[in-house]
């Protein structure tokens, strides 16, 4: 699954990257976050990184999670660290233990501002995302979600989801998109399915019931090659999918093949509108 025919589709340019125009240590954020941690009931608070030590904080357990469970093939710029060339743009959303002020959850928020700062969103690198520039100045970019192991059984990613929420509502955005990630080897009905057949079933199944309107479709840079692939298996999605989904989110098109990560991509577009009501009092409270 390393060996993959490139994309013959007639997309549009990759974006024109930029080097960060401030280091790290000096990041200002770009638009309105909350001042304090906020604490919940299960033992762990939210907030958003202020700091490059709290930032990299977050990149270590990316890269715990993306390299060390994952597979991933991960740049050495800061060893045993997960940094790419967003982050300098992106604001971090932190989940700690409240005990011990360890991080156990993280995702990273690229605004509309800063993603004209960087010259693209990090979804830009693997999908033609054209159909979705009248989105881009109330649009923001989720991207390396990711929990520790030992604290998956929901109450981190609803707290990130309650923060990233109440994110979006101070600063007036209303859509968010992202990669969602389909590892390569996945547990199947009958065992572990690999080879990217999981990713083609699961595919399968969004593509049936949760595909977003014609005028959000894009295009994978390096598709996944589903023509090749059996997707008549009964595979569950990973739980963050599910998540999304369960919030409204829609899917874009097909998934790109990532390599380095070893899994396939999907595009995901979510918009606060279309919370359903529950989802909507529980996280805005109205």
């Amino acid at each position: 699954m390393r060996e993959l025919p490139t994309p013959t589709l007639d997309l549009s340019p990759l974006p024109d990257f930029r080097r960060p125009l401030h280091p790290p240590s000096s990041r200002a954020p770009a638009v309105v976050v909350p001042g304090a941690v906020v604490s919940t009931a299960a033992g762990i608070d939210v907030g958003w990184a202020r700091h490059l030590d709290e930032v990299r904080e977050a990149q270590r357990l990316r890269h715990e999670v993306f390299a060390g469970e994952m597979g991933a093939i991960l740049s050495n710029a800061v060893p045993g660290h997960d940094v790419d060339l967003f982050d300098d743009y992106c604001e971090h959303l932190l989940v700690r233990e409240s005990g011990t002020r360890k991080v156990i959850g993280t995702y990273r928020v690229l605004t509309p501002e800063q993603a004209k700062r960087a010259g693209s969103t990090y979804s830009d690198t693997e999908f033609d995302l054209v159909r979705l520039r009248g989105l881009r100045d109330r649009m923001v970019e989720l991207g390396r979600s990711c929990v520790h192991r030992d604290h998956r059984q929901g109450g981190v990613i609803m707290a990130l989801w309650g923060a990233l929420a109440g994110f979006m509502q101070r600063n007036r955005l209303d859509t968010m998109i992202g990669c969602a990630s389909i590892p390569m080897n996945i547990e199947g009905e009958h065992g572990m399915v690999g080879g990217g057949h999981a990713a083609a079933s699961i595919w399968r199944q969004v593509r049936d019931k949760h595909m977003a309107p014609i005028d959000c479709h894009v295009r994978p840079r390096l598709p996944l090659p589903i023509e090749q692939l059996d997707d008549t298996l009964e595979v569950e999605p990973p739980a963050l999918i599910k998540g999304y989904l369960r919030l409204g989110a829609k899917v874009m098109g097909p998934p790109a093949w990532d390599p380095d990560f070893n899994a396939a991509d999907l595009p995901m577009i979510m918009r606060i509108d279309e919370l359903p009501p529950r989802y909507r009092r529980h996280f805005l409270g109205g």
